[in-house]
């Protein structure tokens, strides 16, 4: 079979359709190839706009890490200022308790303050009353006494009387309330003795009754120990006025001269009272104790508690009826009936007895 020959230029209809199909598909490829492109180009810029989205996405997450952190601080700055102003809020609720207090405790203090310049202006009034009172009772008196501190106690001492005999005791034991310290101020000098505590009370207790004497009474001063003497010399057995203060400071004045020493006889002293007329009608008695002796001298160098209320009730039976004894008696070791005696001796005569504190007059 003899092949026929085909001219370039002749196609069959399979060729041409061959050729068509062929045209179409490589058309295909084309805008395959240019869709694919397209589609990278887009994917590309999707790629692109995702990559810028994640960004900001990530950007955004920084921020809102970066504000719930000053969130958390802000909240945290809230809770203090919170606790901080509750703080202050009770520390202005306790200052205002604190100063509704300070106004009350000022207004009871100034009350206070009111009640007591009241008191004092009354108390004033009534010191100047008193004062007048003592001026008024002072013009009977010739001599002022004032003891330490001022101190005038009420004693229940009758001190008046139109004659008036003060006795005092300037034995040896009016140096001291002990007898290891008598014996020891017995061997001092006289300086020494007229300083002894003891004494010096005894001293400001005499010059108290002087001073509370009234003006219009009669008075003497004696001192005793073994033998009575007046003060002032010369007026053994004299009555002196108490208006006249040249013999009331005299007498004060003298009696600080003596020093205590020897024994006591309490018949020597209360026989005094015979020997002033008219006799007297108060008899104020300083002494520490029981007479060593009687009328005369002991006839041994010591002397027993029974024979010392021995020799007090003997001097007591020699006094005359109706004279009133006022005793001051001052502390002495060792010697127990002595307060009993005199305290029974002011109530025989009516009298009165006292034991004075240490600091009195």
């Amino acid at each position: 079979m003899k092949r026929r020959k085909v001219s370039p230029f002749s196609l069959s209809f399979l060729d041409i359709m061959f050729c068509g199909f062929g045209a179409v598909v490589l058309l295909v490829l084309i805008l395959n190839a240019d869709t694919v492109k397209a589609r990278n180009e887009t994917f590309a810029d999707l790629s692109a706009d995702v990559i810028r989205l994640e960004q900001q996405v990530l950007l955004g997450e920084d921020d809102l890490v970066l504000a719930r952190n000053s969130l958390d601080v802000a909240e945290q700055e809230r809770v203090i200022a919170t606790g901080e102003a509750e703080r202050i809020t009770e520390t202005i609720r306790m200052l205002e308790l604190q100063i509704a207090n300070m106004q009350n405790e000022t207004q009871a203090s100034r009350a206070h303050v009111n009640q007591l310049s009241s008191d004092l202006k009354k108390l004033d009034a009534e010191q100047q009353r008193q004062g007048e009172k003592a001026a008024a009772a002072a013009g009977d008196k010739v001599r002022t006494f004032k003891g330490e501190g001022d101190r005038q106690y009420l004693t229940g001492l009758k001190v008046g009387g139109k004659r008036v005999l003060i006795l005092v005791d300037v034995s040896a034991s009016m140096l001291d309330e002990t007898v290891v310290n008598v014996v020891r101020r017995r061997n001092m000098d006289d300086s020494k003795k007229r300083g002894a505590p003891k004494w010096r009370r005894t001293l400001a207790t005499a010059d108290w009754l002087v001073s509370n004497l009234p003006s219009t009474s009669r008075f003497q001063l004696y001192s005793f120990n073994t033998a009575a003497r007046p003060a002032i010399s010369g007026t053994d057995g004299k009555w002196l006025l108490a208006s006249n203060s040249k013999d009331v400071n005299a007498a004060v004045t003298a009696l600080r001269q003596r020093v205590p020493a020897k024994g006591t006889s309490l018949y020597q002293a209360l026989a005094v009272a015979k020997k002033l007329s008219p006799k007297p009608d108060n008899i104020l008695l300083i002494t520490d104790g029981l007479p060593t002796q009687g009328r005369g001298k002991p006839t041994g160098t010591t002397v027993s508690a029974a024979e010392r209320l021995q020799h007090f009730e003997a001097a007591v039976r020699s006094l005359s009826s109706g004279i009133p004894v006022n005793t001051i008696l001052l502390p002495m070791e060792g010697d127990a009936y002595a307060a009993a005696a005199y305290w029974k001796l002011a109530i025989d005569t009516r009298g009165s007895f006292i034991t004075p504190a240490r600091d009195w007059p």
